[in-house]
């Protein structure tokens, strides 16, 4: 069944980014509830920071399949099925008894939860394309950097006013009202007939073609390594604001409302600039940001300790011109293989969440300890992203000449 209401393009956007949305909420809004989580369930630090690791895990797997259920099945059925799943196990995880029973549900959040991140980027390329395309990708990112900047906001207040299970119970309300906004809503953007086969060869082969392809290495990864250099931050954000800034757990707006506003403006000049300016010269532009504010934080914090606003500020230019890059470089991933676009998207999403996953397991409890050290990571990222990127230019002047 198709909607049969049309949206424009500003309720289009606000539509998909409200299903981005659930990844941002699903982390952000219970990372200031750890310490009562901890406490609830008798559970160590480790066992609670786990479950943002299992759901980060199921989250990467599941993008790998959003996509390709959605080029056999469509867009809006697959996007719906994965809005059930995700409401029954936010109420699984408001009810869970022990850190296990959390872990299992958060589990079952992350299978759901990437669905309408994948397929709405697919949606979006196939209504639109070129500068059109760019345009509502960045508009949807602009909405979308509302849910970083209000989650951790709604996760204090619950904390310090209620109980941590209220987080779940909030979730479970919005899963429900999107379900109905998307049901109503949603267009189907895939008609039955451009539908590939749901086989196990033609998934094979599909795959195959993406993961042997050194083009989407490059590509993919430089938006993965541009997005680790925050979601650093982001999994670090316990320790960034109660250990290094001294705040409490109602603070942790300090962090966030920078990242955010800067994914916002970044969004907001990235929708100005397409169709003015090249692809090319947009992500060369989010680059100057991503660098410079790197090397800033690094240094601020080699002669100087963690203290507000300083230690914020580079974290705001960052997430500017990460926002600069993100749309050109994700059109131009999924136009390496237009007939399976759904496919591509969900690779490229599961690429980006697998890197976080290593990060919020491993990177950021090792480099924790200290601001400096966060830093240092952060434009390690940045420094690998801007070599994959010139990398990945390369190997495609380097093909098409030898071809």
């Amino acid at each position: 069944m198709r909607s049969k209401i049309k949206l424009s393009n500003a309720g289009l956007a606000t539509l998909l980014a409200a299903l981005s949305m659930l990844g941002p909420f699903s982390i952000d809004t219970y990372l200031p509830a750890f310490a009562s989580i901890q406490t609830s369930l008798n559970a160590s630090s480790i066992e609670v920071q786990q479950t943002l690791t299992a759901y980060l895990l199921s989250f990467a797997f599941m993008t790998l399949w959003h996509g390709a259920f959605s080029d056999s099945f469509g867009r809006r059925n697959v996007v719906l099925v994965a809005l059930v799943i995700f409401a029954v196990a936010s109420f699984g995880c408001a009810s869970a008894h022990t850190v296990h029973y959390l872990w299992v549900f958060r589990i079952m959040q992350g299978v759901a939860a990437g669905a309408g991140m994948v397929i709405g980027r697919a949606i979006v390329r196939d209504l639109y394309e070129g500068a059109p395309a760019e345009r509502l990708l960045s508009l949807v990112s602009m909405i979308f950097s509302i849910a970083p900047a209000i989650a951790p906001i709604i996760g204090g207040w619950v904390v310090a006013h209620s109980d941590w299970r209220t987080i779940f119970l909030l979730l479970f309300v919005y899963t429900v009202l999107l379900l109905i906004g998307c049901y109503r809503y949603l267009p189907e953007s895939l008609p039955v007939e451009k539908r590939q086969a749901f086989n196990v060869d033609f998934l094979w082969r599909s795959y195959r073609d993406v993961f042997t392809s050194p083009r989407f290495y490059f590509k993919a990864g430089t938006i993965a390594c541009n997005f680790a250099g925050l979601f650093l931050y982001i999994s670090s954000a316990p320790a960034f604001i109660t250990q290094h800034l001294h705040l409490d757990a109602q603070s942790f707006g300090w962090q966030f409302i920078p990242m955010v506003s800067g994914i916002f403006l970044g969004s907001f000049v990235a929708n100005r600039l397409a169709g003015k300016t090249s692809i090319a010269q947009q992500i060369a532009l989010g680059f100057v940001f991503l660098l410079s504010a790197s090397v800033v934080n690094v240094t601020f914090h080699f002669f100087l300790p963690a203290m507000l606003p300083w230690s914020v500020f580079p974290l705001f230019f960052y997430a500017f011109g990460m926002s600069l890059v993100f749309p050109g470089a994700t059109l131009m991933v999924l136009e390496l293989f237009s007939h399976i676009r759904g496919v591509v998207a969900s690779c490229q999403s599961a690429s980006v969440t697998l890197v976080a996953a290593l990060v919020a397991g491993v990177i950021a409890p090792a480099l924790d300890y200290s601001v400096l050290s966060l830093a240092l990571g952060q434009m390690v990222f940045a420094i690998l992203a801007v070599i994959l990127w010139y990398a990945g230019r390369r190997y495609a002047k380097n093909q098409s000449g030898s071809a």
